[in-house]
């Protein structure tokens, strides 16, 4: 009688051991979920302040072409004019 108690025992503590394990890999796939999702969070945070800084970057440069060429153009045009001009008087 007491050897069946005894592996009655065993199998309780064994199923309760088996619940308990199998409540704590659910907390812990919980935590790990929530890390990787405030990982990818910052991840995209991240990659879209990296294009936000890339695109001023970018709009800066074509600013300044376009500053750059329009000087050119402007001056050369100028220069041009003012060829002609000496070669009317």
């Amino acid at each position: 009688m007491l050897g069946g108690l005894g592996k009655l025992a065993a199998e309780g503590l064994a199923h309760r051991t088996e619940k308990a394990t199998e409540e704590a890999v659910h907390a812990v796939e919980g935590v790990v979920k929530e890390v990787v999702e405030h990982a990818k969070e910052a991840g995209e945070k991240a990659i879209a302040e990296a294009f936000k800084k890339a695109q001023q970057t970018g709009d800066q440069v074509v600013k300044e072409v376009t500053e750059t060429v329009t000087n050119t153009v402007t001056n050369a045009v100028t220069h041009a004019a003012e060829g002609l001009g000496k070669l009317g008087q």
